[in-house]
């Protein structure tokens, strides 16, 4: 899932001429009464309407935050696929700061052309957005998750996304060591905030040694005085990774945590966590792989929020979706054996698991 870069021309070939291109629709949208300046992407909807989250961003550029509505849109078209849901990938992302012009008038602009696609795409939360604002959108598009209990929505994503993560763990410890208990083990949890804090609760419930960091102190500071024992913290992510001892490491912050300065000096033999886009380029998970640690691809332990979210379509149960999200264990199992057969790393196992249920899908 090569990036795109963020030049106009690039957009456009990426779009029509690529290998990483291949989207059905992207849909540019301005709401001038409003300021809304937005761009909704649909990558695929073989397996059903495309659903992917709203991103609000300062972007520096409208072809940069083209770029970003495009990846991202592929994106989901792997985490769907690979959750076992019947919806392809989506994006959309508004241009602009959210503290700065998120107003009602522009959401419900927003949701006006989300719902002007008729349920191609369904749309929810993501950066920059909240579930109070996906309930501002909901009143002009029925095609809206992410939304409060009280508005028939599933409320916060987080609580599955770690639960996903917690089982993608799991599994990855059958896989390397034979058992899929974490007692024992020691656990390096790099963010605390909305996922973070409730792997760290599942991880203890494991009995498993946890060690915590975030850049925000208050974060920290909640789950060690919940945790005055088992839990510990470093200063920062550089400082977890070099833990001696470490067995996984859970990256549950931003992005591009595994790269050319990280990976030679990871002590942990598992990474697992719920950040999106972990690798920062494709050779990253070579190096992993050269130097024996078992990367478990972030799209698809992290899909349990996803899970919860479509789960709104069909009238929110989550004990349903709890059992949807606990089948991550067998997925990431099913992708450690494929990586195995084909010789491949297990990003690119996963790839050709989600490819082919694509394909699949598509055949008349």
């Amino acid at each position: 899932m090569t990036d795109v870069t963020s030049s106009a021309d690039d957009v456009l070939h990426t779009l029509f001429r690529s290998d990483q291109g291949g989207h059905e629709q992207v849909v540019l949208c301005q709401d001038r009464a409003s300021g809304l300046k937005a761009v909704i992407a649909i990558h695929s909807t073989a397996l059903g309407p495309a659903l992917g989250g709203t991103r609000f961003y300062p972007y520096a550029s409208e072809a940069e935050a083209v770029a970003d509505a495009l990846n991202l849109a592929r994106g989901m078209s792997y985490k769907n696929a690979m959750a076992g849901l019947d919806h392809g990938g989506g994006k959309a992302v508004i241009i602009g700061d959210p503290e700065q012009i998120k107003t009602d008038e522009l959401l419900l602009a927003y949701g006006r052309f989300v719902a002007s696609l008729g349920g191609r795409y369904v749309t929810a939360c993501d950066v920059g957005t909240y579930v109070a604002d996906m309930d501002v959108v909901a009143r002009e598009c029925r095609w809206t998750t992410g939304r409060s209990p009280e508005n028939g929505g599933a409320g916060d994503s987080s609580v599955l996304t770690a639960y996903g993560v917690f089982q993608g763990m799991r599994a990855s410890a059958q896989h390397l060591w034979g058992d899929p208990s974490l007692r024992g083990r020691t656990v390096g949890v790099a963010g605390v905030g909305k996922v973070g804090h409730h792997l760290v609760e599942h991880l203890r419930e494991d009995g498993a040694e946890v060690v915590i960091t975030d850049v925000r102190a208050a974060s920290v500071r909640r789950i060690l005085d919940r945790h005055p024992s088992g839990v510990t913290a470093v200063a920062d992510t550089d400082a977890l990774i070099r833990v001696e001892g470490l067995d996984i490491y859970a990256p549950c912050a931003l992005g591009g945590a595994l790269n050319d300065d990280t990976v030679p000096v990871l002590t942990a033999r598992i990474v697992c966590g719920a950040a999106n886009n972990q690798l920062e380029h494709a050779g990253v998970e070579k190096d992993l792989s050269d130097r024996g640690i078992l990367y478990a691809p972030d799209y698809v332990v992290n899909a349990g929020g996803v899970i919860q979210v479509a789960d709104e379509l069909h009238g929110f149960d989550f004990d349903r979706c709890k059992a949807k999200a606990a089948r991550i264990f067998d997925t990431t199992l099913a992708i450690f054996a494929r990586a195995k057969e084909d010789g491949i790393p297990p990003a690119a196992a996963a790839d050709r698991i989600a490819e082919q249920r694509m394909a699949e899908a598509r055949r008349p």
